[in-house]
């Protein structure tokens, strides 16, 4: 018993203790609970205060609930087709109803899977990211699209805390604002994916040069990788990445239901056409066009052309416009072929090892991108009778025979080492009609063609040279070139007013003017073949395009006189002095002046304006400015109609039997009318001619002139060229038949003016010392001034 006392009293002890730890404990946890809550309570202020001063700073998104991105300036045909695009934003803009459901889908299933479960920043998404990164497995990212929209639209790129708290609040508001689907929408339409493309739709231009509706899940899978990096997963300058990251999309789509396995193993093997790096949306060759009318709209809307999503639509007809683009170019690489070669464009070293030189090929290859049907390749292996090249697929193509003329030059054992083919020269290849291919090269020559309707003046097609990226010079409108003998029409018409008709006789004899009468060197001019064929009828010698013949009708009319009926045709007067020369088209003019000047001929004596835009919109359709052109009874009348069907019986003798006879023997029809024109040491080959519907003027010549070789002629040049784009121009209209206007008659087998009938016009000219008749011109001829004489002596060809 005296024991248990001690014992009591130490249990008491410990017990009492322990109570004390205890409460200590308990002390501490609520201690630290109230710490941590008053810590919370204070950050939860300190962010509510972070937030409140924020939220006024927030930008207003009401302006997204209509939707307005910058949209380039497109430039359509009369038919629709897309002919350019200008604006810093290459977009687009679709609704998500019209946005393919499985590019939707693409998207959703590597952007934001949940998308339309949350509301707007997904706190799942977040965790299950920040274990996927921290498992070192593929990382993902937490941004939700709503986030992505509000990044983009309203937010920089700099990481801070305060960017981070912004684009929180702005999700919150985004998701209040606008629905599920206006969000997305404004997503596939905002995002940048590379390639200057901005939104889906555009990417799908940009990458595979098709709609958006028409994508396959191979394409969309491809496409919804670009927005985690556009440069590195740009299936263009990094196919390989591309792919890596499409094929992982196309196992996400899988693994969320959007795909059958099925369709994930069809998509996997699918291969894809991607465009080439420097192509371009449009389908149809209208650069020069588009350019024309980018120029007009900006001077009227200035900047805003290139943001307000304006539609411009125009007068061409594409399928004039592609058909017009090949003739030029077949015309082209026809006189080419007939050239001597200049040589490979480049020279490298091809490296011994496989990967090296698959490498120095690609590199090289880039600097010189295809040019049409002119495509870039490099020569593995050169011998007199076969030559191996490849191009960037790595595939051998081998040239033999025909495919070799060409450069047969740069084959031989003698050929400079600048012309001489071997191994890592970099030469031009194209396709043969027959099949395989032959060498070639880039054309130095240049060249144009332009049809305007000459009822109206609307531009159907226009090409303005060879290739628009190689010379954006626009020889339809800003070239000034001698026209030559194609400019002859318009002296002959001068003189059906002096009482010249098309059976006066005129003398196709050498013409001879001394030193006094030129006022300096004596002048002899012949005719382009130097031979003279005597007398002949007005109607013969523009047929012929006897230079004699002009000349006298120059001396019998006047150059004065001459000088200023050449305006009537909207020829401007300081372009061509009052000088005998003019007879021979030794003045200036454009493709679009000619084009314009023999439009009066077709229409019955009118002078119309040419014109390329029809209306604009902005781009929901809504009509901004559209243009009608006058009728044709309305338009200046520039000379008589009678005067106009004369002339046309003349030009469609040249048609007929003169020196553009192809014309007619080729389309196999009467209506046709035009005039051959080669200039000094043939310098220009024109071919001006046109049917009641369409006028159409093709040239060929360089841009520093020099001659294009003894034989080369308009009629031999460019008339080919117009008779390829004539033939699609003319499918399915008919034959036309002038109508007699008043005032012309028939005596003795030809159209005459009325009062010129019966021998009371100029019957002969040249046969004696003054023309004979009743008609006539009495002004004496006009001497060149000094400066003209060198340019005279030199100046007579067909």
């Amino acid at each position: 018993m005296p024991t248990s006392e001690p014992n009591e009293k130490n249990t008491a002890t410990r017990t009492s203790g322990g109570f004390s730890w205890l409460r200590f404990a308990l002390k501490l946890l609520l201690w630290l609970f109230g710490l941590a809550a008053a810590g919370a309570i204070a950050l939860a202020l300190t962010i509510a205060v972070a937030l409140a001063m924020a939220y006024p700073n927030l930008p207003d998104v009401s302006d997204l609930a209509d939707y307005r991105p910058k949209l380039p300036m497109r430039v359509y045909s009369s038919e629709g087709a897309l002919l350019g695009e200008f604006g810093e934003e290459r977009r687009t803009l679709t609704p998500i109803s019209e946005i393919p459901q499985v590019m939707q889908d693409a998207v959703l299933a590597i952007e934001d899977a949940r998308f339309f479960q949350h509301g707007g920043v997904d706190y799942k998404g977040l965790v299950r990211a920040a274990l996927a990164n921290l498992g070192k497995v593929k990382s993902q990212g937490a941004s939700t699209i709503t986030m992505q929209v509000a990044r983009n639209v309203y937010l920089s790129s700099e990481k801070t805390f305060s960017r981070k708290i912004y684009e929180i609040l702005l999700t919150f508001k985004l998701e209040h604002l606008l629905t599920k689907n206006q969000i997305l929408e404004i997503y596939m339409n905002q995002i940048f994916l590379g390639n200057r493309a901005y939104g889906f739709a555009a990417a799908s231009e940009a990458y595979y040069g098709k709609p958006l509706k028409d994508i396959t899940i191979a394409e969309a899978a491809m496409l919804a990788g670009l927005p985690k990096a556009p440069s590195a997963y740009n299936p263009i300058s990094n196919p390989k990445r591309a792919r890596v990251r499409q094929l992982y999309i196309i196992e996400r789509m899988e693994e969320n239901g959007y795909i059958t396995a099925q369709q994930a193993q069809q998509a996997k093997q699918e291969h894809l056409k991607i465009r080439a790096a420097n192509a371009s949306n449009t389908r149809v060759h209208a650069e020069y066009v588009a350019e024309m009318a980018r120029q007009m709209v900006f001077s009227q809307y200035g900047n805003e052309a290139y943001t307000r999503g304006l539609n411009v639509y125009t007068t061409l007809n594409a399928g004039e416009q592609d058909v017009a683009y090949q003739a030029l170019r077949r015309g082209i690489m026809d006189y080419e072929r007939r050239q001597h070669y200049r040589g490979p464009e480049q020279f490298i070293t091809l490296p011994s090892a496989a990967d090296a030189r698959d490498e120095a090929i690609d590199e090289v290859l880039a600097q010189h991108p295809d040019n049409g049907d002119l495509l870039a390749a490099v020569v593995l292996e050169a011998t007199p009778r076969k030559v191996v090249l490849t191009r960037a697929d790595g595939d051998p193509i081998e040239i033999t025979g025909e495919g070799l003329k060409p450069v047969q030059s740069g084959l031989s054992d003698k050929a400079p080492p600048n012309i001489r083919l071997r191994p890592g020269a970099v030469v031009r290849i194209a396709k043969l009609a027959k099949g395989g291919y032959e060498l070639t090269q880039l054309p130095q020559v240049e060249g144009a063609l332009v049809a305007i309707d000459p009822r109206d003046g609307a531009i159907r097609s226009l090409v303005g040279g060879f290739d628009f990226d190689k010379n954006k010079f626009n020889h339809v409108t800003q070239a000034w070139r001698q026209p030559g003998s194609s400019f002859k029409p318009f002296i002959y018409s001068a003189a059906l007013e002096k009482g010249f008709t098309p059976a006066t006789v005129i003398n196709d004899a050498p013409l001879h003017f001394d030193a006094g009468t030129t006022g300096g060197q004596a002048w002899e001019p012949k005719n382009y073949d130097g031979k003279y064929d005597g007398p002949m009828s007005m109607r013969t010698g523009l047929a012929k395009s006897k230079n004699m013949i002009s000349i006298r009708l120059l001396q019998a009319v006047g150059p004065k006189t001459a000088q200023e009926w050449v305006t009537r045709f909207g020829f401007d007067a300081d372009k061509h002095p009052a000088y005998l020369t003019m007879a021979l088209g030794a003045g200036s003019v454009t493709p679009m002046q000619m084009a314009v000047a023999y439009s009066v001929f077709a229409n019955g004596g009118h002078r119309v304006s040419p014109w390329l835009i029809t209306k604009i919109t902005d781009n929901k359709g809504q009509v901004l400015s559209e243009f009608t052109p006058p009728p044709l009874e309305q338009q200046p009348r520039a000379i008589d109609a009678r005067n106009a069907f004369i002339m046309d019986s003349l030009l469609q003798e040249v048609t007929r039997a003169g020196t553009a006879a192809r014309a007619q023997a080729t389309l196999k029809r009467p209506d046709l009318y035009g005039k051959t024109g080669t200039t000094n040491d043939q310098m220009d080959a024109w071919f001006a001619g046109f049917q009641p519907t369409v006028t159409a003027i093709t040239w060929i010549g360089y841009d520093q002139p020099r001659n294009l070789g003894s034989r080369e002629t308009g009629g031999g040049l460019s008339l080919p060229v117009w008779i390829s784009f004539m033939a699609k121009a003319l499918q399915g209209v008919p034959v036309t038949e002038p109508a007699v206007p008043p005032g012309v008659v028939q005596a003795g087998g030809d159209w005459v003016f009325e009062e010129f009938a019966r021998n009371a016009g100029v019957t002969s000219l040249g046969l004696d010392a003054a023309p004979t008749g009743a008609g006539g011109a009495t002004e004496p001829p006009a001497a060149p001034a000094p400066e003209e004489r060198n340019k005279i002596l030199d100046l007579f060809r067909n």
